[in-house]
């Protein structure tokens, strides 16, 4: 049984010549050594006092809390880890393609730029996204940005794993996280009436969540870097099926396919420059000078966070053609448009504007200064859009003003609804 230091010399004498020997005797040889459980009795000849077993048995007790303590500790630590995230990988091509059966599996999704694949690498579940280089990248270059970009850890972010060049195409892994995209959780062609974000709070943490993530993305906090997005929109936000809340999908993409350079983030890039490349963007989120000369811009990700703030507001997409009767023609209808209209008319004209399907039941002063956040980063001039750090301050305060109108009324705030077909 282990002994403390005062213990031990309580049970040996005080002489010095004692101490010398009790010092030489604890280290006796293996063959000495009897095998003994913890609880056994103790010899006679080692403990003389009831004092010296209730020492012992007290720092027998501290030592095993000691060592429950540091297995909660190391637990902890393991749980954390795993939270973390990985290293970057720089995939073979060859394992990508076969866990995609060479691309010829059903794909997980579609777009004008991009085609992605659910499959398993490593014993993972996770989404594989080919997209077309806008610059060649060297495999050197491909590896520094991974390691900057994969570092990055947030709760509003979708991890990306790694990547793998392929002639002009990069194939990017991301975890796969189960769920809906905005766009779909807001609008159901098969069931227009319906809506999963059917009460003012789950609208209001959507828009905090993307508002958190879009601000971690510009300032990266602790990696010393910042990024833009470029593809901020409805289809490129996930709602987790399991919390409903908001993961920006795509976060990387940008720097790794040559959407972004150095020269943009430096306002360099003029209208005679953006002819060299495609301008690529989703139309009724592209920032006006996006448009103009093709410079994409941290205040290009606030212009789209802006139309994306109307949509969960309105429950209305961001741009959309309807047949004019009298005309016989079609008409554009933008919710840029429809919203500036509605701030202009007051409480009333928001109250109006306001997604019907939440049935009146909403803080409408605090729709109202939402409507006015949004417009404001949607200004013409992207000298006048707030910095993101400022958007995260305002939305935070009004999310908490719904917290507490929700509280007031005894709205539950903590609905779970299911993601099934309906």
């Amino acid at each position: 049984m282990c002994r403390s230091r005062k213990s031990t010399d309580a049970i040996q004498p005080t002489s010095s010549n004692s101490k010398r020997r009790s010092f030489s005797s604890s280290f006796q040889t293996p063959k000495s050594l009897k095998p003994s459980s913890s609880f056994s009795d103790p010899s006679p000849s080692t403990i003389s006092t009831t004092n010296d077993l209730a020492s012992s048995s007290s720092n027998f007790y501290f030592n095993s809390s000691s060592y429950s303590l540091s297995t909660q500790t190391s637990n902890t630590l393991s749980s954390l880890r795993a939270s973390l995230p990985e290293n970057p990988h720089i995939y073979d091509f060859s394992l990508i393609s076969s866990a995609t059966t060479n691309f010829l599996s059903k794909r997980f999704s579609s777009s004008s730029s991009s085609s992605s694949w659910l499959c398993h690498l490593h014993g993972k579940q996770v989404v594989v996204f080919r997209r077309k280089l806008r610059r060649s990248i060297e495999l050197d270059d491909l590896v520094h940005k991974l390691s900057v970009i994969c570092r990055s850890h947030h709760s509003s972010l979708i991890k990306l794993l790694g990547a793998s060049l392929s002639g002009n195409f990069v194939y990017l892994v991301y975890e796969y996280v189960k769920g809906a995209n905005l766009g779909d959780c807001l609008r159901n062609p098969k069931n227009p009436s319906f809506t999963l974000l059917s009460s003012w709070i789950s609208r209001m943490q959507i828009a905090i969540d993307i508002a958190h993530g879009l601000d971690y993305i510009h300032h990266c906090s602790g990696l010393e870097t910042s990024f833009t997005h470029n593809h901020i929109k409805v289809t490129s936000i996930l709602v987790a099926e399991d919390s409903l809340t908001a993961k920006i999908c795509h976060f990387g993409t940008a720097e790794i396919c040559g959407e972004v350079s150095k020269e943009e983030g430096s306002r360099s890039l003029g209208r005679t420059d953006s002819k060299v490349m495609k301008i690529e963007g989703t139309r009724g989120y592209m920032a006006p000078e996006l448009q103009f000369n093709g410079l994409v811009t941290q205040k290009c990700d606030v212009y789209a966070f802006g139309v994306v703030v109307l949509e969960l507001l309105s429950g209305e997409e961001a741009l959309k053609f309807t047949f004019d009767e009298v005309d016989g023609g079609y008409k554009r209808v933008s919710v840029i448009d429809t919203a500036r209209e509605a701030a202009a008319g007051g409480s009333g004209g928001v109250r109006r504007w306001v997604d019907r399907r939440l049935k009146d039941s909403f803080p409408v002063e605090v729709a109202e200064k939402m409507v006015l956040v949004a417009l404001e980063c949607l200004e013409e001039d992207p000298e006048r859009r707030p910095e993101m750090k400022k958007v995260v301050g305002k939305v935070s305060k009004l999310y908490l003003e719904s917290k507490n109108w929700a509280d007031n009324i005894g709205l539950p705030t903590d609905i779970s609804v299911s993601m099934a077909p309906r």
